[in-house]
């Protein structure tokens, strides 16, 4: 296989550690998608081709843990209402529902090429993808489908609300998730999700969903303390889930308990902008020992972005995160979230998903929110 050395690389992140494993002057190697060799320039090894970085910052692409990328339909009258003063809530899920289930396939598809292509040229080398804007079978499964052309990180999330048919017949619409549901999506899903939260699931439903998702080889992931400290990230813990996402209302002894059981916390700065909600304080997290995570909860009614620079922006300036913790969290935390040891760093052995950004230095992701010419890899081979 050819070898490809990209020289010239005024700083190179590793994320060897949390200091970011920072080395200037240096040299990456590649072959065959992996990373063979990082160092100092001057130890750079021969190779068989050459790409000059001229002096510019490389990064690991971002790894976005977060989104719900497969929708149809516009929700800028719900974006005016809330920016007009009206508050968050989860019913707006059901307009989405409607023009998702009336979509055709090329219709899904062809929304989700441009929103990845969008994240892509932004930095974001891997994301998931959730379901849930579908809530029938026929509809979730379609989703998932599509999900899986375009990442192998697809989660079923027939949890996410009560459909409005379903409205007068819960625990049957619960069944249904847990049954007929599960067993059309699973065979496209590495993941469950619940929206355990005011207006969505209990704790004890959320609880049934997943159990029975993991009973059916699915790891488990949760929407939790969005709306309320209510329970989810609690749930989190005692299930041993890989992440609780969202996280904007959180008790010390929940932070205490997702620390011990190693369960990533998922900040999405996105939803709070677009909500205009209560940022929850990512210092907090940190001082108990949690790992952060951050992502994008690309979505057309809480959250329609997909630039993973200014969700780090967004991060730093209202969740207290520094620059170095922000570009960990896009990163290596994100990769955690998605219990990924192969992305988010760029050490000897993981996949060769890079950045190359026209700057001196990765303070200039956050500082510029991405406004900067970059050239993005992906299991070495280079986005055009």
């Amino acid at each position: 296989m050819t070898a490809t050395l990209i020289s010239n690389i005024g700083e190179l992140v590793t994320n060897s550690d949390k200091d970011l494993g920072i080395v200037n002057d240096a040299a990456l190697v590649i072959e065959n998608g992996k990373v063979i060799w990082a160092g100092s320039a001057r130890s750079a090894p021969s190779a068989d081709a050459k790409i000059d970085a001229d002096g510019g910052c490389v990064t690991p692409g971002f790894v976005d843990s977060h989104t719900h990328l497969i929708f149809a339909g516009d929700r800028s009258k719900d974006y005016e209402a809330r920016m007009s003063g009206g508050s968050y809530a989860s019913g707006g899920i059901n307009t989405t529902v409607a023009a998702v289930r009336n979509s055709s396939d090329d219709e899904l598809r062809a929304n989700a090429k441009q929103l990845v292509e969008q994240a892509s040229s932004a930095g974001t080398t891997t994301l998931e993808i959730k379901s849930g804007y579908g809530l029938n079978v026929e509809t979730e499964a379609r989703v998932l489908r599509i999900a899986r052309e375009f990442t192998d990180e697809t989660t079923f999330l027939g949890a996410h609300l009560v459909p409005k048919e379903s409205a007068d017949n819960r625990n049957e619409y619960i069944e249904l998730v847990k049954g007929k549901m599960l067993d059309a999506c699973a065979p496209h899903s590495r993941w469950i999700d619940v929206f355990c939260d005011k207006g969505a699931f209990t704790v004890d439903e959320a609880r049934e969903v997943l159990q029975a998702g993991i009973a059916k080889g699915l790891k488990g992931r949760i929407h939790g303390n969005q709306l309320g400290d209510t329970g989810g990230a609690d749930l989190a813990a005692e299930l041993g889930l890989a992440s609780v996402d969202h996280c904007t209302h959180v008790s010390d002894k929940a932070l205490e308990a997702l620390a011990a059981k190693k369960v990533v916390a998922t900040l999405l700065p996105g939803a709070e902008f677009f909500t205009r909600s209560p940022y929850p304080d990512a210092r907090r997290f940190l001082q108990f020992g949690v790992t952060v995570a951050l992502a994008s909860d690309c979505n057309p009614g809480s959250s329609f972005l997909t630039s993973m620079p200014l969700v780090m922006a967004l991060a730093i300036r209202e969740m207290h995160m520094n620059p170095k913790e922000a570009l960990y969290a896009a990163t290596k935390g994100g990769a955690m979230a998605l219990q990924r040891d192969d992305i988010g760093h760029l050490i000897v052995g993981s996949t060769a998903d890079l950045v190359i950004w026209d700057a001196p230095s990765y303070l200039h992701i956050p500082y510029r929110m991405g406004e900067i010419k970059s050239r993005v890899f992906i299991g070495g081979d280079e986005r055009i």
